[in-house]
């Protein structure tokens, strides 16, 4: 059964950090593009940053020089190492694998490209 299942959210301070991971299962872990995506009140979901199989990585502006997403193919586990958090960075967190096999193109940010899902995580940044 392919699942994805998100944890390490929390509540942080402005300028606090945290670390999500995401544990995959089910499928070829190595072979797939995964990125995180989040999802504010009022908002809809956006892209937060993508990796390829192979660790080529792409941010939303918003979280360039603040957010690293990595990935460890032999543990099957994605991560999102989140700096600098701000308040606008308050969502609920998703992992998600991309609908295209192959580990040598990188996916885009738009939700239409992936078709697994994890449960998400609550992500909260106070000021």
């Amino acid at each position: 059964q392919v699942q994805l299942a998100e944890s390490g959210g929390g509540s942080v301070q402005s300028g606090g950090s945290l670390r999500l991971t995401c544990e995959a299962s089910g499928f070829t872990f190595h072979m797939y593009s995964m990125a995180w995506f989040r999802q504010a009140p009022g908002h809809e979901r956006e892209g937060v940053a993508v990796i390829s199989g192979h660790g080529s990585t792409a941010y939303h502006d918003s979280v360039k020089g603040r957010f690293t997403i990595s990935r460890d193919n032999a543990r099957e586990t994605l991560y999102l190492q989140m700096n600098s958090l701000k308040p606008e960075d308050t969502a609920i967190y998703y992992c998600a694998r991309s609908r295209t096999y192959g580990n040598t193109d990188r996916s885009g940010l738009s939700g239409i490209e992936y078709d697994i899902w994890g449960q998400g995580t609550q992500v909260t940044v106070s000021s």
